[in-house]
Parts: structure tokens; C-alpha cells; sequence
């Protein structure tokens, strides 16, 4: 049984380095759970020894850099993101998670609740898809923040050997502005190293985000007496977001899980934005895998 819960955690205890972006940047926080649902091994082919399964894991990732859609806010400021995720061999799952800014006030910015259900389908089901839905409490909000949250629902697709596959992801965010992203990841797996107790591997990805972002937009200039004054409206405008690079290091041995990885950031420019510099951070994650 042990044995089954080692695959099981290398599917859904990655810490996700991407998701970086906060509710507040319409990306959301809780994106590495609807994502490791589509990856590499069959979770029904896992499951298929067990009837009723279920289990906890436990994770915090930190990030040695903070950016928002891969954009420098020039605060220099490393991020903490702890998460827990309950799983049911059903197919069902439902997790908490919150972020952690050093240099923010409030430093605990936003705490984020999802539940959701994802199934393999096809031919040695290598097709897998998913649902979900998450709601978002920010530490400086009163009762209305409750109402924001985003409505998720993705596809993927892997090799027979789990070693190659894509995903697509859309989310619409509720509250604050009605936005909607669309993510795509694609990924390969080597292995470096596979024990009876350890297992080392190298798993570069593409990750690239397309959505609607709120700009500023000039409409009119007037004058008035000497001096010029411009007016802006508010948009939605779609486009490239951002295209990320991740080389991650992951290693496994029994019940625990550690990650090292090198991010790299290519920000597009939205409306006027002009000269965005590339970006990069390293992360760092651990998890813990308990069988209820």
C-alpha cells in the first residue's frame, strides 16, 4: 500500500511554482491542485486496488522572489505559500492555502478554499479532466470578500509512459471585476535516479498565460486654463499575459517529497506597459503524504 501511496504523492504533493500571482492579479493561488490532476500517472490505474481511499498531504513552498504575471514590482520580497489537500480515490478532493509576503501588510494576504473532482477517460487513460471551485478571503476584507472566488475547468493529455503531456486550463473569476484566464502547461519527465526507497527526477515545464487584464486607458485630454488634464477609462483587454520556464528538482523518499527549482519569467505588455524586464526566482518546496 505503501508503494501506491508513493506514486500517489509524486502526483499531487508538487509544489506549484507558477502560481505565484495572487487572487488580486487574477491568477489564482490554488492553480497547482486543478493542474496535478492531469499529470503523469493514471490516478484511476493507481486507485484500482482500492475501493474507498483517501488521504492528506501537506506542503509549503517558498519563492525566493515575488512578481505578479512575471512582472518586477520592485519590492524586493520572498513569498511562502503552505497548503493542505485532502484526496478521495473517488475522484474527489478539496484543499485550503494561503501566501505569505515579507514585506506586505498585512504579510498573510489571502486565504483560499477549493474543492473539485477530476476523472482519466480513454484508451489506457492517458485523458484526464477536471472542475473546480475556489473562494478567496483576503486578510484586509470584510464579509464581502467571501464573495470572490473563481470557477475553474481544464483537460490534459500524456504519453503512455507518463513522461510527456499538456494540459489546458480556464478559470472566470468572480468579484472585483468579472476576468476569466486560459493556461496552458506542457511538461516531460527523466529520471535520474528510482530505488525501492528514493527517487530523483528532473521535470522541466512551459507554462504560458493568456487572460483579460484591468488597464488604464487614455480617452480624452482637455484643458483646462493652463494646465492639461487627461482623462482614463478602464478596460478589459485580452492577450498574452506571461510565458514561464520551470526546471525543477524533485526528489522522493518514502512519505516526503522535496522540490529545488530555477523559474524564468517573459511578461508580455498589456495596454501601455513598455520595456518589461524578464524575471526569475528560485523555489524551494517540502510535503508530507498522510494515509487516512
Amino acid at each position: 500500500m505503501k508503494t501506491i501511496l508513493l506514486y500517489l504523492f509524486l502526483i499531487f504533493c508538487t509544489v506549484s511554482v507558477f502560481s505565484q500571482e495572487p487572487p488580486t492579479k487574477k491568477i489564482t493561488l490554488d492553480q497547482n491542485i486543478d493542474e496535478l490532476l492531469l499529470e503523469e500517472q493514471s490516478l484511476n490505474e493507481l486507485l484500482a486496488y482500492f475501493i474507498n481511499f483517501h488521504f492528506l498531504y501537506i506542503s509549503v513552498n517558498y519563492n525566493s522572489d515575488t512578481f505578479f504575471s512575471g512582472r518586477d514590482i520592485e519590492i524586493d520580497q520572498y513569498n511562502i505559500s503552505p497548503q493542505i489537500t485532502y484526496m478521495h480515490s473517488k475522484g474527489f478532493y478539496a484543499s485550503i492555502s494561503g501566501i505569505y509576503y515579507s514585506q506586505f501588510i498585512p504579510k498573510w494576504d489571502v486565504t483560499t478554499t477549493t474543492i473539485g473532482y477530476g476523472k482519466s477517460f480513454g484508451k489506457d487513460k492517458i485523458w484526464r479532466y477536471y472542475t473546480s471551485l475556489s473562494g478567496y478571503l483576503y486578510s484586509d476584507n470584510n464579509i464581502d470578500g467571501l464573495t470572490k472566488g473563481n470557477i475553474s475547468a481544464g483537460f490534459g493529455i500524456q504519453n503512455k509512459n507518463r513522461t510527456l503531456g499538456t494540459t489546458f486550463s480556464s478559470s472566470y473569476y468572480l468579484g472585483g471585476g468579472n476576468t476569466y484566464q486560459i493556461a496552458s502547461r506542457t511538461y516531460a519527465k527523466l529520471k535520474l535516479l528510482k530505488t525501492k526507497k528514493h527517487h530523483l527526477k528532473i521535470r522541466p515545464q512551459l507554462n504560458i498565460f493568456t487572460g483579460t487584464q484591468i488597464v488604464d486607458i487614455l480617452s480624452s485630454t482637455t484643458l483646462q486654463g493652463s494646465t492639461i488634464e487627461e482623462l482614463y477609462t478602464q478596460n478589459n483587454i485580452f492577450g498574452l499575459i506571461n510565458t514561464q520556464i520551470n526546471i525543477p528538482i524533485q526528489y522522493n523518499t518514502n512519505s516526503f517529497d522535496f522540490e529545488l527549482g530555477y523559474n524564468l519569467n517573459f511578461p508580455s505588455e498589456i495596454g501601455d506597459e513598455t520595456d518589461l524586464k524578464n524575471t526569475s526566482f528560485f523555489n524551494i518546496g517540502i510535503s508530507y503524504l498522510l494515509d487516512l
